[in-house]
């Protein structure tokens, strides 16, 4: 990915808020839906707000599923609902309207996501960061745009761009041109739940009725 010309530098104790995306309909799951699943006590939506509770801010975009959330959480939906996770982000920038320097964009079914938090966000204080647009985890080899920080200024650059676009848009064609850092998080910190076999990877169970 290119450099889109708005990377700067990074301040230590960088400010940011954060948006989850729980919005798709979790079709290889049989939608049932990922946020509700449970890991290690809790809700993978859960576990991902709190993982982020540092933040300034955090969006939710999606359906919480009547899930209880910190005071101050804010929830938002994407338009039209399942529009995909571009149109998701956008609509998260929306609702922040006035974003601190960064903002974390992660996906809810990151069941290690309390391991990734901290990579990320270390990323922005790291000596390879000035220069770039964002930080992305990666995972088996592969960017997971879905498990990143990103420059505010750069991602709000990105959805004005393809603001006549959002609607199906990849998050890859959202974030196309813009310089991004790779990232190593700790042994599948970065791997979301897709499947049934990727759930009982993590010894997650599907509900009972």
């Amino acid at each position: 990915m290119t450099a889109g010309g708005r990377a700067g530098s990074a301040a230590p104790g960088a400010e940011a808020d954060a948006i989850v995306l729980a919005g798709g309909r979790s079709a290889r799951l049989g939608g049932v839906p990922k946020a509700a699943l449970r890991y290690d006590g809790t809700t993978l939506l859960r576990r991902t707000v709190d993982a982020v509770g540092w933040a300034r801010r955090i969006v939710v975009v999606g359906d919480a599923g009547g899930q209880e959330l910190p005071d101050g959480v804010l929830l938002t939906r994407e338009e039209p609902a399942f529009a995909g996770p571009a149109a998701a982000i956008a609509a998260g920038m929306r609702l922040l309207a006035d974003p601190a320097p960064f903002v974390l964009v992660l996906a809810c079914d990151l069941p290690r996501v309390d391991l990734l938090v901290p990579v990320l966000r270390s990323a922005l204080e790291g000596e390879g960061f000035p220069g770039h647009d964002g930080a992305v985890a990666v995972d088996e080899g592969r960017l997971q745009p879905l498990t990143a920080v990103y420059r505010s200024e750069s991602l709000l650059a990105a959805v004005e761009s393809k603001s006549r676009e959002l609607v199906g848009c990849s998050v890859f064609g959202l974030i196309s041109e813009l310089r991004l850092l790779a990232v190593d998080p700790p042994e599948g910190a970065a791997r979301d739940v897709d499947t049934w076999t990727d759930a009982a990877a993590f010894g997650i169970v599907r509900p009972t009725e």
